[in-house]
């Protein structure tokens, strides 16, 4: 049975909470175990440290805007079911949100100060393209994977073998990611243009390069 869109007073109320348990570090519980559970711990230097610490970071900041981006989605999506499917993915992503807080601190490393500012970007640029139109939106949701995607390849390839912790999780969100980015096309999503894609390459790196410092 199809769930009913909920009232927008109560969908507000539930995005409020979603977001301050996104921006809140350790307020989340994943659903499904951190694929670097059972990987040996390496030693790393305080070098090595300091990348893969930027890396988690960036990728946990990534996963924030995943939060804002389906929230806002969800907010001004026009179909019932599309709504359920923006809430669902949310969802999953709090797995990786989650993972990425642990490998931080297991790092001893903070989540990203600028983490705020990205969720209100992405809520924003999440209910812009629900406004547009499902296809619109949908589109949105691949291409902005797919820019995920590519990081988290570049990510893969900077680490290397120096942490295999933080190699099993990126990898796993790596494998999430791709199938997310070929559901939204697959259900309607409209793809994007070329230009539009170097436009949010633009807007990833600016993220990715604050985020990793900051």
């Amino acid at each position: 049975m199809t769930s009913k869109r909920p009232q927008i007073t109560d969908l507000l109320i539930g995005h409020f909470d979603r977001a301050l348990k996104t921006l809140v570090p350790y307020s989340n519980h994943a659903s499904e175990q951190s694929p670097a559970e059972h990987v040996v711990e390496k030693k790393l230097n305080d070098q090595q440290i300091k990348l893969v610490a930027g890396l988690m970071r960036v990728n946990h900041t990534g996963e924030v805007c995943a939060q804002g981006l389906y929230q806002g989605q969800a907010l001004t999506a026009k179909r019932s079911n599309l709504y359920e499917s923006m809430e669902a993915a949310a969802d999953e992503e709090i797995d990786h949100l989650v993972w990425c807080e642990n490998r931080l601190a297991e790092l001893n490393a903070k989540t990203s100060l600028l983490n705020p500012a990205w969720y209100c970007f992405s809520y924003a640029m999440g209910a812009i393209a629900g406004t547009i139109g499902d296809r619109h939106s949908l589109g949105f949701v691949a291409a902005t994977e797919q820019q995920v995607c590519k990081h988290l390849e570049d990510h893969l390839q900077q680490i290397g073998d120096i942490d295999p912790k933080s190699k099993a999780i990126i990898s796993r969100m790596l494998v999430d990611e791709a199938r997310h980015a070929s559901l939204a096309i697959s259900s309607g999503g409209k793809p994007f243009s070329e230009e539009a894609k170097k436009i949010m390459s633009k807007v990833a790196k600016i993220m990715t390069k604050s985020s990793f410092h900051v």
